[in-house]
């Protein structure tokens, strides 16, 4: 059996991710306690229809949390296999769905503002968030984004080789804060300047053609994909289990797109499982 251990922030969509889950065969179980997690997983294992199972566990479950990372050794010492997916959002944007939505943050209490609910959350859980295996950040993902992104990783099994993720974005829509890698490709030839060429997008060979058919992208190319390469298997030797490279440009629409096309066909024919997100191509 694989266990995968759902947690993260209040807000940053840890029910959607469940329900996904669930549509791609997990068996799901919400919010439970972080000590009934290994008895559960015994549970579980022992019933061979299940093969694959989500637990989702955060802060609700008041001081029974603190057990997580007591609860996590022991799984591990009982070798018992097991990922971690962490939600994560950005502080600002937790406050504002949780006043857009008039529900109570789970440690807001009397004295205790939503702002201050969310800083001491997120110190709560700062620890099981360093050892994850998956960290999505839905502060600028849409809910079809999310499904997309975790149906993607998910379907295949969990101890399957490394999962790359890559993406493009605009810079003026804010920056890609769930990277591991960061490419900047603001220095080339620009599109957007082309009447003609700019309602199209990076997916469009128009585009594809102006933005690599230069020196200096022949070089930036060139450079860029030789760099992955190498660094690629480093990452695969650390036991990562996601790797998110993301590629901006000003507006996500045009350079940022070519790119992350190219190096995303460059890992599949290199046999990496690769997963494609153009975050701020329609905006």
């Amino acid at each position: 059996m694989e266990l995968l251990i759902v947690t993260g922030m209040s807000g940053a969509g840890k029910s959607h991710a469940a329900n996904v889950l669930e549509d791609i065969g997990f068996y799901c179980v919400d919010n439970i306690p972080p000590s009934l997690i290994v008895t559960l997983a015994d549970m579980m294992a022992a019933n061979k229809e299940i093969e694959k199972a989500a637990v989702v566990t955060d802060v609700r479950v008041g001081r029974h949390f603190s057990d997580i990372s007591h609860v996590l050794d022991r799984l591990t010492e009982q070798k018992i296999n097991y990922k971690i997916m962490f939600l994560d959002c950005a502080d600002d944007v937790l406050v504002r769905r949780y006043k857009e939505t008039r529900r109570k943050h789970p440690l807001v209490t009397a004295g205790v503002t939503l702002t201050d609910a969310v800083k001491k959350e997120r110190e709560l859980l700062r620890s099981i968030r360093e050892r994850a295996d998956y960290v999505f950040m839905t502060s600028q993902t849409s809910v079809k984004q999310i499904r997309e992104q975790i149906s993607s990783l998910f379907l295949n099994n969990l101890s399957d080789s490394m999962s790359v993720r890559v993406m493009s974005f605009g810079f003026k829509h804010g920056p890609a804060a769930e990277a591991d890698l960061m490419f900047d490709v603001r220095c080339l030839p620009n599109p957007f300047y082309i009447d003609e060429l700019r309602p199209l997008t990076g997916l469009d060979s128009e585009i594809k053609d102006y933005v690599l058919n230069n020196d200096i992208s022949r070089e930036f190319r060139a450079r860029l994909l030789s760099f992955i390469e190498y660094a690629m298997p480093l990452y695969c030797s650390e036991g990562k289990s996601q790797l998110v490279i993301a590629v901006g440009c000003t507006g996500g629409k045009h350079r940022s797109v070519v790119f992350t096309e190219l190096i995303a066909e460059h890992l599949k024919q290199n046999g990496y499982n690769v997963d494609i997100t153009h975050r701020d191509i329609t905006k």
